[in-house]
């Protein structure tokens, strides 16, 4: 008879304390909410409200001087149902398709080379920083030293016709499809570089010693276990290459000489114009298709599992 009273006792500070603890759960989640408020008000205040700004102006009619507080679906309808828009949108994404085959090429061989051929620690980071050299001037400053270098008259050409290779100038060098595409490939290669490097950094070397002695070659390694593992560091330098390209207009502008378009160029040619919301529908066109694209590339590579199967073998190495 006395064993019912002993077990109510003992049942009863753990009734007590799992209220006490459901509180401190309540007060931890409130606490992270706090924690986050000022992040996401800054987020919400530069980005989130900006977008839907953009978004109501595009709906908006316009004259050659003004906004017209009309609601119309006139600028959709131009831009979707425009062969020289289409055209435009087409070329953009040739050029970014080339830019980004460009940079994955340069980006995979530069970290694959500094990743498992340098050896020490301290010259993969020089190296690394000396990738950087580029982007302590601006962007514009570097596509004009472009000019001198392919012009008819610049130091390609001129070496060429004197050692005899050419008869005439390469007139393709410079105000060209070309130009724009090394242009971009000059601002957006360290863009590729550093997530691939990055990746390749937390590839476990007994991976590779494993099907080395396994009886794999050079070419298989690469294919079979490298690529693999570099596979989120590819995605996110995508993103990075993509989203870049897909908004510049300055490169295209200065390095075409007007003989090419993008979607970022008639959005700054309709600012120019005060067309304020034809370049609206335009930037949320383009918002759409680049969230499509990065969309695609997230779902073809779990970039979570991805970084965090590359991250164990890392943090077991250092354990």
């Amino acid at each position: 008879m006395t064993i019912l009273p002993v077990a109510a006792a003992q049942r009863a500070p753990a009734a007590i304390e799992r209220p006490r603890r459901r509180r401190a759960l309540s007060w931890t989640g409130i606490g992270a909410y706090l924690q986050a408020a000022p992040l996401a008000l800054v987020f919400a205040g530069f980005l989130l409200f900006p977008i839907a700004a953009i978004v109501i102006v595009s709906f908006l009619d316009y004259n050659s001087v003004q906004i017209l507080p009309r609601f119309t679906l006139e600028n959709y309808r131009e831009l979707l149902f425009s062969a020289v828009t289409w055209e435009t949108y087409l070329n953009t994404f040739r050029l970014a398709a080339l830019t980004w085959a460009v940079t994955l090429v340069i980006g995979f061989t530069l970290s694959y080379f500094l990743a498992f051929h340098v050896r020490t620690r301290l010259w993969q980071m020089v190296l690394l920083l000396v990738c950087t050299v580029p982007f302590w001037t601006s962007n514009v400053i570097r596509m004009i030293s472009w000019i001198p270098l392919l012009g008819r008259d610049g130091l390609v050409n001129m070496s060429l016709l004197r050692l005899g290779v050419i008869h005439h100038p390469l007139t393709f060098l410079l105000f060209s499809d070309f130009a724009v595409v090394l242009a971009l490939v000059h601002l957006n290669t360290f863009f590729m570089t550093i997530p691939i490097f990055n990746s390749m950094m937390r590839i476990d070397r007994a991976l590779i010693e494993a099907a080395r002695d396994a009886g794999a070659n050079g070419r298989q390694i690469l294919w079979n276990v490298v690529i693999p593992l570099c596979r989120s560091g590819i995605a996110i330098g995508s993103i990075f290459v993509i989203t870049l390209v897909m908004g510049d207009f300055v490169t295209v502008r200065l390095m075409s000489g007007g003989q090419s378009a993008s979607v970022g160029l008639m959005m700054s040619n309709a600012i120019g114009l005060l067309q304020y919301p034809a370049a609206a529908a335009n930037a949320v066109f383009l918002l759409v298709l680049v969230l499509g694209l990065i969309a695609a590339i997230v779902r073809g590579v779990d970039i979570r599992r991805e970084l965090t199967i590359a991250a164990e073998p890392a943090s077991a190495a250092d354990e």
